[in-house]
């Protein structure tokens, strides 16, 4: 079985800046959570709220802080680009719907106005792993890299190595 496909990545500059731009943004939320940086709990306080408080299994809970820490890192050096995208969106949806922020309705709470965040945020992260999922890493992805080393590359849509297709 060829795994080449899951590291083809378009030779696009679009991808890159969702990936960077992601990685960016999930990357404070997953060190909140694991290492408490940026005026989070922590990993022990973390799991206190989610299977204290929320009651998410602590298997889930692992895997939920794992992948906000993780999954940020593979996509700013854009390896396991497609995996951690999608990763990301299954974790930012869940986190829209558990955490409350689905009730609060759609627009973020920028003047305190409604009971708590809606899911605004939620949805643009969501859109951009699942874009990461269908495009690939883009230009100066390690995904690239593997790829070739597994004797694929590039995707077929991209034809060659010279495109500049967004």
């Amino acid at each position: 079985m060829k795994f080449d496909h899951l590291f083809a990545t378009r030779l696009s500059v679009g991808p890159t800046i969702l990936r960077i731009g992601l990685a960016a943004t999930m990357f404070p939320h997953g060190a909140q959570k694991a290492l408490g940086w940026f005026g989070g709990y922590g990993f022990s306080g973390t799991m206190g709220n989610f299977t204290g408080s929320m009651h998410i299994p602590a298997a889930l809970a692992i895997l939920a802080i794992a992948t906000e820490f993780l999954a940020p890192i593979a996509l700013f050096f854009g390896l396991f680009t497609r995996f951690a995208g999608l990763a990301l969106a299954v974790n930012i949806t869940v986190a829209a719907i558990l955490g409350g922020h689905l009730a609060n309705g759609f627009f973020m709470n920028w003047f305190g106005n409604q009971k708590g965040e809606g899911v605004e945020y939620h949805l643009l992260m969501a859109t951009i792993g699942l874009a990461l999922f269908f495009l690939g890493g883009g230009r100066l992805a390690l995904d690239s890299v593997v790829a070739r080393m597994l004797g694929g590359g590039y995707c077929a849509c991209c034809h060659n190595e010279s495109s500049e297709e967004g």
